[in-house]
């Protein structure tokens, strides 16, 4: 199979959609990878050593997209990448379909097969693809919050973790999964008052288990958000409903309720956001201001440290690469049931039902569209 990456074009992303141990690996199975000059350039990798590791350097995105069977990305395709794809040919990214109606519209048209990394499942009922980058954001989060909190920033100026005889900062962070248990950790780390909600009392028993008595957990209610967030000093929003909308758990009535100088950083963002007052951001332009309340909502907070991103993400899609290159996208989708989980759209046809729910689009199962 002939693989393409081009290089990520999106404000502010520099992650790569390949690594050169990735590219080793493709060629060694007996495949060709095109990876577009300059593409590693914001991780620190250059061309030669792409083609050190068998890689053709491709000058122009539009010869990678008219050449390649497979593309291969990480953020989800801008307007005019979608443009070039055609029927039959596979792309493989993040997706984020649901509140994006103009990638969607798009992407059925182009007849492409489009697989998300955010979808793909595994046995222990989680998102392996999507993991490495909840870890990163998750981690981040508390990083950029600390940040937003200065008061240069608009925060209140308050230091996260204290000083002996001041209190450190109150951090609330809503959802328990990945996202949630990498920012708890920071957030402890650093030395914050930390409490966690999630609806799920076995994972709050878990989460007890881990962090034993650093750590607050709360069940998640309406009023124990409301609560929890009105003297808060910084607040996360890492909540997961997979391939869907991100539900609004936080509602514009809260954040007016809450302390002037405080943050939200909304890592659902990706998935339209968990806090009603959200719009995406860039890196450039992180955060904005609401009711007194910073909100950064960047929307690939993981492109702020691309190299460790994409040498992780790699670790990550490079098995489902392989497959998908070593098999032929049918063969692998039909024979594996996690890896189509993944298939989202299929030459014209929606085939994940939370995006076709969400953007009112007819369902087609997966199985049944190929």
């Amino acid at each position: 199979m002939l693989i393409g990456v081009p290089k990520e074009i999106k404000s502010q992303e520099f992650r790569n959609g390949i690594t050169p141990a990735g590219v080793f690996e493709i060629v060694h199975h007996g495949h060709q990878i095109m990876v577009q000059k300059n593409g590693g350039s914001g991780i620190g990798v250059s061309d030669k050593e792409f083609e050190s590791a068998g890689a053709i350097i491709i000058d122009t995105a539009e010869e990678i997209f008219s050449k390649a069977d497979m593309i291969v990305k990480v953020k989800e395709p801008q307007p005019e990448e979608c443009r070039m794809l055609r029927k039959g040919q596979v792309l493989f990214t993040y997706l984020h379909l649901a509140p994006d109606p103009t990638q969607t519209k798009l992407l059925l048209e182009s007849g492409a097969t489009a697989i998300a990394y955010e979808t793909v499942t595994n046995d222990d009922h989680g998102l392996p693809l999507l993991t490495p980058m909840s870890e990163v954001a998750g981690r981040l989060s508390v990083q950029a919050g600390a940040h937003s909190l200065e008061k240069i920033n608009g925060g209140s100026g308050v230091l996260l973790g204290g000083v002996p005889g001041v209190a450190p900062a109150k951090v609330v962070i809503i959802g328990g999964g990945v996202v949630g248990v990498n920012a708890a950790r920071i957030a402890i780390g650093m030395g914050a008052n930390v409490s966690i909600i999630d609806r799920s009392l076995s994972r709050l028993q878990e989460l007890d288990l881990i962090f034993e008595d650093r750590m607050d957990t709360l069940f998640s209610t309406k009023e124990s958000i409301r609560t929890s967030i009105k003297d808060a000093d910084l607040v996360i929003g890492g909540v997961l409903i997979p391939g869907a909308a991100a539900p609004k758990l936080v509602t514009e009535d809260m954040i007016k309720k809450m302390k002037k100088g405080s943050v939200l950083v909304d890592v659902a963002i990706d998935q339209g956001g968990c806090f009603e007052t959200s719009r995406a951001t860039t890196h450039k332009d992180p955060t904005y201001i609401v009711h007194d309340v910073v909100h950064y909502c960047v929307a690939n907070m993981p492109g702020g440290v691309p190299r460790t991103s994409t040498f992780a993400l790699t670790n990550a899609t490079l098995p489902y690469i392989l497959k998908l290159a070593d098999k032929g996208y049918r063969e692998a989708l039909l024979g594996d049931e996690h890896l189509l989980n993944g298939l989202n759209i299929h030459n014209g046809k929606v085939t994940y039902e939370a995006v076709a729910r969400d953007l009112g689009y007819d369902y087609v199962p997966a199985r049944e569209a190929l």
